[in-house]
């Protein structure tokens, strides 16, 4: 069965959707003047993936279509970012986020638009590119909106800020956004909105969670020190390997016994490399982690217990205080993605009242990280939503479900979304949110 037989499925599926609000005709009327360019975006995007600050072509591409259609538009806003105002007379400013970065995968997906791009990571090395995380979907849906909205700006008032960001995939793009004055370069934003597609959820699909949507995310690297010597003689050393590894096991302690059971959080060590040969204890051990969470105050606690822990271990083996573990949390963190619930409420209502309850799901708090959370979190208070846009061909879930499969994740090698049930309710969600939001505030 062909994709565009699918859409017409689904659409016949779909309880109101033929329902002709002002957002939904705008969306189709747009959607079929617009859908066979928007899929050469979209198929142009996935051949053509940059890594996270290195988004020089795409950002052009994006700048360059956001000038075409009317929009003032601002380029190089922190690092790549792109951002494109459009003033249509007085009312709310809704901000519209995508991201744009890919990730040094290789593609295996047998499509015959498969990505083969290559470029340099952070380490140097020329490696494999793949959007294997949708963003090129984001761009595509994306930019069907803009378009949807300039032509039935008679129809709305309000100012459209539309924000595309590099960097998302390594969790600096955000940051460098605002550390350049994002918010002090547009008009203030009543609300600031976003999608994800997601893995396991059928095309023609739309998930929710009101609060915590996506975990904060911090990536740690930890120094274990100790006393060198031959192996034979461990008597004459202190041993960092073994110490690493006490730490490592006390570690799983702060989730297991000193966190609220019902606070959300994990510590994984990703990473532990120390020695060089046999025969020698080594001097220091390095060890990488990742922590997630959803609260600022959950994620304090497991940082202050690391450091306990991991110090007083260390002066437990003898060592001096010059030589306690050393912890350092990168920056920019990620910050957890918490939606605001008024604002999810109010949304969630109109995708039930256009696509039908049985297209809209309630979906769990997932442990993934995702910087648009920044977005809500300046000296603005914006309230933020994100929402789950389902990707994968139905028939697809259904087989994996009844074999006890699991399908292709996002960062998967295998990732590959439907393309045109997909781009058609991105498009169509979030002409719908804009629709709503330009009518006004939403009560907290």
């Amino acid at each position: 069965m062909k994709d565009g037989l699918i859409v017409i499925i689904f659409l016949f599926l779909l309880p109101g959707v033929f329902a002709q609000s002002p957002a939904n005709r705008i969306a189709d009327e747009s959607l079929r003047e617009n859908y066979a360019d928007l899929e050469k975006w979209y198929r142009d995007l996935h051949q053509h993936p940059e890594l996270s600050l290195h988004e020089e072509k795409t950002s052009e591409k994006i700048a360059d279509e956001l000038q075409r259609l009317g929009f003032e538009t601002l380029r190089n806003v922190g690092g790549y970012g792109v951002v494109g105002i459009f003033r249509n007379g007085k009312g709310p400013t809704v901000l519209y986020r995508t991201d744009m970065d890919a990730l040094p995968i290789e593609e295996k997906t047998g499509l015959p638009y498969a990505s083969t791009a290559r470029g340099i990571n952070v380490a140097g090395n020329e490696v494999y590119v793949m959007h294997a995380c949708g963003h090129d979907l984001h761009m595509t849906v994306f930019i069907g909106t803009a378009r949807a909205l300039v032509k039935a700006r008679n129809e709305w008032k309000g100012t459209l800020v539309m924000v595309a960001q590099p960097a998302e995939e390594n969790g600096q793009g955000a940051d460098m956004m605002f550390k350049a004055g994002l918010y002090q370069k547009i008009p203030r934003p009543d609300y600031a909105i976003a999608l994800h597609d997601h893995a396991g959820l059928e095309a023609g699909k739309l998930g929710y969670k009101e609060g915590p949507f996506m975990a904060g995310v911090d990536m740690v690297d930890m120094t274990v020190y100790g006393k060198g010597g031959h192996g034979a003689a461990p008597h004459t050393t202190i041993d960092p390997i073994v110490l690493s590894s006490e730490i490592i096991l006390a570690f799983q302690t702060i989730v297991s016994r000193e966190i609220n059971p019902l606070d959300a959080a994990v510590i994984t060590v990703g990473s532990i490399h120390g020695g060089s040969v046999h025969n020698i204890i080594p001097d220091e051990v390095k060890l990488q982690l990742t922590l997630r969470s959803y609260s600022e105050a959950v994620r304090e606690k497991m940082i202050a217990s690391m450091r306990r822990i991991s110090k007083n271990l260390a002066l437990a083996k003898g060592l001096p205080e010059e030589k306690i573990p050393v912890i350092n949390i990168r920056e920019p963190y990620i910050p957890a993605t918490v939606n605001d619930a008024a604002l999810t409420n109010r949304v969630v209502q109109v995708f039930e009242d256009n696509f039908g309850k049985n297209q809209v799901e309630e979906m769990p708090a997932y442990t993934l990280g995702e910087d648009f959370s920044r977005f809500g979190m300046q000296d603005i208070k914006v309230p933020i939503f994100m929402f789950w846009l389902g990707t994968v061909d139905p028939r697809k879930v259904e087989t994996a479900k009844e074999n006890g499969e699991s399908l292709p994740s996002l960062h998967s090698p295998l990732f590959a979304p439907l393309p045109e049930v997909s781009i058609k309710t991105g498009v169509r969600a979030m002409v719908l949110v804009t629709f709503e939001l330009f009518k006004g505030k939403v009560k907290q």
